[in-house]
């Protein structure tokens, strides 16, 4: 269906959808529409599209000289070939390869080359060999997996190269790491078998194994077969049904080490025949001012970014015209994932566009590594960012009553089989009638209309009772703190299971930091500003459980080694509340002490 003014696709299709309620109290929901034909694999998607335009800019990423590194699409599919023909050459097209590296060229042929010949690529996080300080969880990865390549793209990974290679063959770019092979060594030119072993992909072949962030334990891997990956991008197309027409233009920073990073977007852009330009920027002070950079050269037609990254950004482009209209001036939808969007951030985003005469519309899905990622997408005009829309063609969810809440659980052809090497954590993974658990509670925006959405309840695990038996919902609460903070906070842990109020430690905006002495005190000024955010949740009313009593500021950042957070930033909370008691403690002391803020005062 065209859009009324332009003739061009619609930006969302209207969704049909179809609800079944059980005896047993489950209520099943799926689209009415049926999952079109789609090929066996992205990979095959991406040969078709390489040779049509072999000529598009696929991938641009920022060179050491500091400008754009461009690989045309049949430069890719060229490198491709030639490194899946050394994978085979070398015995290895059997093996999985275990990707050190972040975004980049040589991350993206080296993957292509590897599931094109039917080899599963394991792209981990940078965090891992970068930031970590004992690499333990990179080497329970490899001892998981037995790669028979190591992949790095240069002498900053030596470290991590040395904890998990062992006799392994390394690939690096320009071969500088000790013992390496350099990428124009290693690949050969392409024989016929590269062409069989394409054709012979099957949907259950596994092409990933992406590993979850592991903020629990040791990380698990998840197995992602070529069906599931090209089935949910078949999905988003009929969601979104201006892809077709419209190759996607990307900028893009989300690892792709991650689902939403290396199966949302970069896959996108594999099976609709579009670019990507890698962001060097990050959600973060120091650098996301490249990302403002970066917008005038690539003026994407989409923006996917989680809601740190559209926090970090906004008020660059509030101040900054030019870089505004390269923004806006191409962009058909803003998306966002993985957490709720602050409703103050949703509002000056709407109010940037209208400033500017920009039709851009918000939207956000929700899924898990599991499904490949997207299971629901909200493809349909939304006013609130706690909205995880309806569910895709061939998705059915399960609707169940767990305690008081409501959990969502998935079934389709983007669904994980299970998880590598663990038989036990596949069967855990699964109810009884295989539908796969998420442990995300959510309830129907409309109850009398499905297709008005679900609405994210929070994590089941996430949540606590107080005293009164009250349940509190941290997912629901989070955002709200952070929107009513307008700003002055980036984060924030809820705290005070089995206490009679809802306190909270939380992480300040780098522009405040300086406002708390050594050992954590506000200054009187921040004093009052902290407590007027607390009194600003409270008048938006929803009891006791939606409003914060007392706060304290957190002066280190959440710690990757310890599983406080993952590479992408996300927090998890139960980790920083076990690792950091003592201030929860604090807390719930009386009288406070001088850390801690409480809302009358």
């Amino acid at each position: 269906m065209p859009d009324a003014d332009s003739g061009s696709p619609a930006t969302f299709a209207v969704p049909r959808i179809r609800s079944e309620r059980l005896p047993d109290g489950r209520v099943l929901l799926r689209s009415a529409e049926p999952l079109a034909a789609h090929p066996v694999s992205v990979v095959h998607e991406f040969r078709r599209h390489a040779a049509e335009h072999p000529d598009r800019l696929l991938l641009a990423e920022r060179g050491a000289d500091g400008e754009w590194a461009r690989l045309t699409w049949g430069e890719a599919r060229a490198q491709a070939d030639r490194l899946a023909q050394g994978l085979l050459d070398r015995d290895l097209a059997d093996r999985p390869v275990l990707v050190l590296s972040g975004n980049s060229r040589l991350h993206l042929v080296v993957a292509l080359a590897a599931m094109t010949v039917g080899a599963p690529v394991v792209p981990t996080s940078v965090a891992y060999s970068l930031q970590s300080t004992d690499h333990a969880k990179l080497r329970a990865m490899a001892d998981l997996v037995e790669p028979g390549l190591v992949v790095a793209e240069d002498a900053a990974f030596a470290p991590a190269v040395a904890a998990v290679a062992g006799d392994r063959p390394v690939l690096a770019r320009d071969g500088d790491l000790p013992g390496s092979v350099a990428v124009g060594s290693f690949g050969a030119e392409p024989t016929a078998e590269v062409d069989r072993r394409c054709a012979a992909l099957r949907r259950d072949t596994v092409a990933k194994i992406l590993f979850t962030s592991g903020s629990t334990g040791t990380p698990k891997g998840v197995l992602n077969t070529h069906g599931m990956l090209m089935a949910n991008q078949q999905q988003v197309r009929q969601a979104w049904p201006f892809l077709t027409a419209e190759p996607p233009v990307l900028l893009d920073w989300l690892p792709w080490s991650h689902t939403f990073g290396g199966n949302h977007d970069l896959n996108m852009v594999l099976a609709n025949g579009g670019t990507m330009w890698i962001d060097d920027g990050r959600p973060a002070p120091a650098l996301v001012g490249r990302t403002v950079r970066n917008l005038t050269d690539a003026r994407p037609t989409l923006y996917l970014n989680v809601p740190a990254g559209y926090a970090a950004l906004l008020p660059h482009l509030e101040r900054d015209p030019a870089a505004a209209r390269a923004f806006l001036e191409r962009l058909r939808l803003g998306f966002f994932a993985a957490a709720a969007l602050p409703q103050q951030l949703w509002d000056r985003l709407e109010k940037l566009a209208a400033d500017h005469g920009a039709t851009m519309t918000m939207t956000t899905s929700w899924g898990l590594t599991e499904t490949a990622p997207a299971a629901t997408s909200a493809h349909f005009p939304i006013t609130r960012s706690d909205v995880l829309g309806v569910p895709l063609p061939g998705v059915q969810l399960a609707l169940v009553p767990v305690g008081e809440k409501t959990e969502v659980r998935v079934s389709g052809p983007n669904v994980t089989p299970g998880y590598h090497r663990r038989p036990d954590l596949t069967a855990a993974a699964f109810d009884e009638h295989g539908f796969l658990r998420t442990g995300d509670a959510v309830v129907l925006a409309d109850p009398d209309d499905p297709a008005a959405g679900l609405v994210f309840r929070g994590r089941i695990a996430e949540d606590f009772k107080l005293s009164t038996g009250t349940f509190v919902s941290v997912g629901t609460l989070r955002p709200q703190l952070l929107s009513a903070s307008d700003g002055l906070l980036t984060d924030a842990v809820v705290c005070g299971a089995d206490g009679d109020r809802v306190t909270a430690m939380v992480w300040l905006h780098p522009d405040h930091a300086a406002r708390v002495d050594a050992d954590g005190v506000p200054e009187d000024a921040l004093r009052a500003e902290l407590a007027g955010t607390l009194r600003r949740l409270a008048a938006r009313g929803g009891g006791s459980s939606q409003c914060v009593e007392r706060v304290l500021v957190l002066t280190e950042p959440a710690r990757l080694d310890a599983g406080e957070i993952t590479d992408k930033g996300y927090v998890n909370q139960a980790a920083v509340r076990d690792r950091r008691a003592d201030l929860v403690a604090l807390l719930s002391a009386d009288p406070p002490p001088p850390r801690v803020v409480v809302r009358a005062g």
